[in-house]
């Protein structure tokens, strides 16, 4: 197992004080592993943003530790923590380019803060936009590119001093669905060539299912899920989770009080079986689709399924007998809330 690239350990952010205090994070404990790509993901107002902020002090945490690199960022001067957080650099929804820069000389300026040489500079920020798949746009300004070249722009920037670790917050949220595939996919690339972490901050499931491992769920400030992706998208255990995992089926309760459901969780089979088919051709039980959300997740069937059950309660115990006997495939009975 690789060794922690950040340690929050009881972290607490509050704004404000007295009756108006806001609690936007309550007691967070992460590891996040050298060269591995780690996701948060909440609804919004979880409290992802601040948390990304609190991890390179651009929030400084109400209690707690930040430990990046084994430095406790918490307990650094500001001359330290300025170059510790060349470690740990950040991409942002917005891009942030400087407008009236050339991509180059945007690729070049946290190098002139760090006093690079200018020739230096001028080298690796070529060699950073060949890296993005941008060496023909280094003359270029920001309004001459698109919403995904920017990005990548933004992208090389962040690597221009070296990180050991990328914050992506909401990196990929004012992107359309094929520049933000192309995105992470570059994302990808860079956490394989260069080693680089990657932290990406999110509230798409959908950016978390294409290139994290691991994934912390937050809730109301707290984490709520922590672990494999396989693993939460598979078995969510709690609301929140649930939440995110199965947005257009982990409720019944648009449908009428008398409904009697099953949630079917698919746990990792190589391929769907014609299962609602089986059920009626095998049992002559017939089901009703109530809501399906199915993925491909590394190679595996994840996802889930709600399916209406039959009036008849031995028709509807055959069809329970049936499905629970089949690999792969977790049931629990749903229950009616209005």
């Amino acid at each position: 197992m690789s060794e922690s690239i950040i340690q929050i350990q009881h972290l607490t952010k509050n704004f404000g004080g007295g009756p108006d205090e806001v609690h936007a994070l309550t007691d967070i404990s992460l590891d996040i592993r050298q060269g591995e790509i780690f996701g948060i993901i909440g609804l919004s107002g979880a409290g992802k943003s601040t948390l990304v902020r609190c991890m390179n002090l651009l929030e400084r945490p109400t209690s707690g530790t930040v430990l990046v690199d084994g430095k406790d960022m918490t307990a650094l001067g500001e001359r330290e923590l300025r170059l510790q957080r060349r470690k740990i650099t950040m991409i942002f929804q917005s891009f942030n380019l400087l407008m009236q820069r050339t991509c180059l000389r945007n690729v070049c300026f946290p190098m002139e803060i760090a006093g690079t040489p200018k020739a230096q500079a001028k080298k690796r920020a070529e060699e950073l936009l060949d890296l993005v798949g941008l060496a023909d746009k280094a003359g270029a300004y920001p309004a001459q590119l698109s919403g995904g070249q920017k990005q990548r722009v933004a992208v090389a920037r962040a690597l221009a001093t070296d990180p050991k670790v990328l914050l992506c917050d909401e990196a990929t949220s004012a992107l359309d669905p094929t520049t933000t595939v192309s995105i992470l996919e570059l994302l990808k690339d860079l956490n394989a060539k260069l080693g680089v972490t990657v932290v990406v901050i999110t509230h798409q499931m959908s950016v978390i299912e294409a290139i994290c491992s691991r994934v912390a769920i937050l809730d109301g400030g707290r984490v709520a899920e922590l672990g494999d992706v396989q693993e939460i998208f598979s078995n969510p255990t709690t609301d929140a989770a649930r939440r995110l995992v199965y947005p257009g089926g982990a409720s019944v309760s648009q449908y009428p009080a008398s409904t009697r459901a099953i949630r079917l969780s698919f746990n990792g089979g190589t391929a769907y079986q014609p299962l609602i088919a089986s059920v009626a051709i095998d049992c002559g039980v017939k089901l009703n689709i109530l809501g399906a959300d199915t993925r491909n997740v590394g190679g595996k069937a994840l996802g889930t399924m709600l399916l209406g059950l039959p009036d008849d309660p031995n028709e509807a115990a055959k069809a329970l007998s049936y499905i629970r006997a089949q690999p792969y495939i977790t049931v629990e009975e749903v229950e009616y809330r209005g």
